[in-house]
């Protein structure tokens, strides 16, 4: 049985990777990680994912990129793939994006930035399991 894959996105660097570093140090090997910096690359690799028969299990996505915001992105991902578990990060989503999101891409939770590192590994668990 393949890994389960773990999607992150967010167009800060330094954000991407220390949210990747967390979930390698908390999950280590159990998963696979992939990080992105735009909704685009994202979109790319979830595509390529699917038409090589594999799934992708759970999206951690920021709210606040350049082009794509993040709950677009989720209801897009949502629409073609409804199985996907979703998670937004954000220092400054709006209420209404964070409604949408839950409403039309079945968003599982909305953390804020910064986010308690226990709180948003215990929802990856929980997605995941």
């Amino acid at each position: 049985m393949p890994k389960k894959i773990i999607v992150c996105v967010d167009d800060e660097k330094v954000i991407l990777t220390s949210l990747i570093s967390q979930l390698n140090n908390t999950f280590g090997s159990q998963y696979i990680y992939e990080g992105f910096s735009s909704a685009e690359e994202a979109w790319e690799y979830i595509d390529e994912v699917y038409s090589e028969g594999l799934t992708v299990d759970l999206i951690i996505c920021d709210w606040l990129m350049p082009r794509v915001k993040g709950d677009e992105f989720l209801i897009r991902v949502h629409k073609r793939f409804p199985e996907v578990k979703k998670i937004m990060l954000s220092g400054q989503a709006d209420i209404d994006s964070v409604e949408k999101a839950k409403q039309e891409a079945n968003l599982l939770k909305f953390i804020s930035k910064p986010w308690d590192k226990d709180e948003l590994m215990s929802e990856v668990s929980k997605a995941l399991s």
